[in-house]
């Protein structure tokens, strides 16, 4: 493919793409497929001569499309959102042309600096601690990884290695070994400190855990995967309260904030925690700023030694929506789930489960177990809408998030409506 063959297949794969998203509402919203699908449907090896660019596009309807659950349709109410939108995507076009390996500053300084400066952004929208932030010259600063639990981890290998060095600074009889047979990791049955959990979007009290982890010099982790987004409203920014006693702290806008996967954004208040565990200087990847104090290096703030230039996608979302732009997304779904909320509480069979605090409603049908997960079990099968279950303490609930770009009033008044049906066929089902 030459650039002018680029230039013409680019603008029919974005009229693809456009098409798809315009006309996701008509697709059904769960695939009717069975594992292993896909394999008889497509050669058994890589073809020894091109295919036409025609023939592909053609293949993605007949194979692909009908494996696809389309987590952007408004009748998609499953797990979280995950973000999509126009701009992420064509910032994702840019990120593949240009096509650097940014491990360190050398290897492309925008790839580096823009990344430095959109997490800054990004911590101001939500009034981090400036003990958070690169700017000014602070200890802290933000770096992107390529989820929560990868996040989660590289907060745990760096509160693990400054626990190992600070026992040997005190004791240096110690051996590595010794030290680390007598480590100990807290957590709950939700992992780590969480804001917004992801069974029902419940919130730890950080002004509680926070001040014990600081007196006996733990390590505090804090999780906003989901709800982290919501922060940026000041009227949910009470909820992040605390904050200021943890050590690290993560969210995905790629979840909530309309930056496509994968942008997990993380923050330390001390960057030295996490180069000091990751820190990778083989010959080949030094360079003459390394030691300047004015840049970082983004390959020892995290796992992997390579990284893709996901700042863009900040960058371009962040520019075209405005803050009041994401703002008003996020308003707009917190509505939509108490009006789900409120429809329930009016039909007397059914009961909500948690507080209602996001996008996030956790319902059932009064009863036993056994007649939410047959209710579900008919949802799922009917595939106008897509749900997923939880479970809180012995109760099997079913959870409707509020997940789409797109999705109205309307969708969650005919996904209620739906779920109603289904509901009295099952009751009458109980009752035979």
């Amino acid at each position: 493919m030459n650039t002018s063959e680029f230039r013409r297949r680019g603008k029919e794969m974005v009229d693809y793409v456009a098409n798809y998203m315009e006309g996701i509402e008509g697709r059904q919203v769960y695939p009717d497929v069975e594992p292993g699908y896909l394999r008889p449907l497509i050669p058994d090896s890589a073809p020894q001569e091109p295919d036409t660019f025609e023939d592909i596009i053609n293949d993605i309807e007949k194979i692909i499309m009908p494996g696809v659950t389309h987590w952007h349709s408004p009748y998609f109410f499953a797990y979280f959102p995950t973000a999509s939108s126009y701009p992420a995507m064509l910032a994702d076009m840019l990120c593949g042309a240009i096509g650097c390996i940014g491990f360190s500053w050398a290897a492309s300084p925008a790839c580096t600096e823009l990344e430095t400066v959109m997490m800054d952004w990004l911590g101001k929208m939500l009034e981090l601690p400036k003990a958070f932030l690169t700017e000014n010259a602070g200890e802290g600063g933000g770096v992107i990884q390529g989820s929560a639990s990868e996040a989660t981890l590289v907060a745990l290998l760096a509160a693990r290695t400054k626990a190992i060095h600070r026992l040997q600074a005190a004791s240096p009889e110690l051996t590595q070994a010794a030290i680390m047979e007598k480590l100990v990791a807290y957590s709950s049955d939700q992992v780590v400190a969480t804001l917004g959990t992801t069974t029902c979007c419940s919130f730890d009290n950080l002004l509680e855990v926070g001040p014990i982890c600081n007196k006996e010099d733990m390590w505090l982790h804090v999780d906003a995967a989901y709800a982290g987004s919501a922060f940026i409203c000041p009227e949910f920014r009470h909820l992040l309260n605390g904050v200021e006693f943890a050590d690290s702290f993560n969210f995905n806008p790629h979840k909530w904030l309309l930056v496509n996967f994968d942008c997990s954004a993380m923050w330390v208040k001390k960057r030295s925690d996490l180069t000091g565990a990751f820190r990778l200087d083989p010959t080949y990847l030094k360079h003459s700023h390394q030691d300047s104090g004015l840049i970082t290096d983004y390959r020892h703030w995290q796992i992997p030694l390579g990284r893709r230039f996901r700042s863009l996608k900040m960058w371009f979302v962040f520019r075209m929506y405005g803050v009041k732009g994401l703002q008003a997304y996020i308003r707009k779904h917190v509505q939509l789930s108490h009006e789900f909320e409120s429809l329930v509480l009016q039909d007397p069979r059914f009961e909500i489960c948690a507080e209602v605090t996001l996008g996030l409603v956790c319902f059932r049908l009064k009863g036993s177990n056994k007649v939410n997960e047959a209710l579900l079990q008919r949802i799922n099968s009917a595939k106008k809408i897509h749900l997923v279950p939880c479970h809180l303490r012995d109760k099997f609930v079913l959870r409707f998030a509020i997940c789409s770009r797109t999705v109205e009033s309307a969708h969650v008044q005919r996904a209620w409506e739906h779920i109603k049906e289904l509901a009295a066929d099952v009751l009458r089902a109980e009752r035979e």
